[in-house]
């Protein structure tokens, strides 16, 4: 299922598909970074993690510089 939208409400992201149902939901750090129809990004601190549209985490990496 493709992600279509993340949408960050309070200290959650909330994942839709195309149709609007909920996919998932993922816990905040610093705040959604941005997402793809496969992938969701959060930043926490000097990481960026990546979640799949179940929430499950699949990655994490290194931060730009703010």
């Amino acid at each position: 299922m493709a992600i279509a939208n993340a949408i960050q409400k309070g200290s959650s992201v909330y994942i839709y598909d195309e149709k609007g149902h909920q996919l998932g939901v993922i816990s905040v750090g610093d705040g959604l970074y941005g997402f793809t129809s496969g992938s969701v990004s959060i930043r926490r601190g000097s990481s960026i993690y990546m979640y799949d549209e179940k929430g499950r985490q699949t990655g994490v990496t290194s931060a730009p510089s703010k």
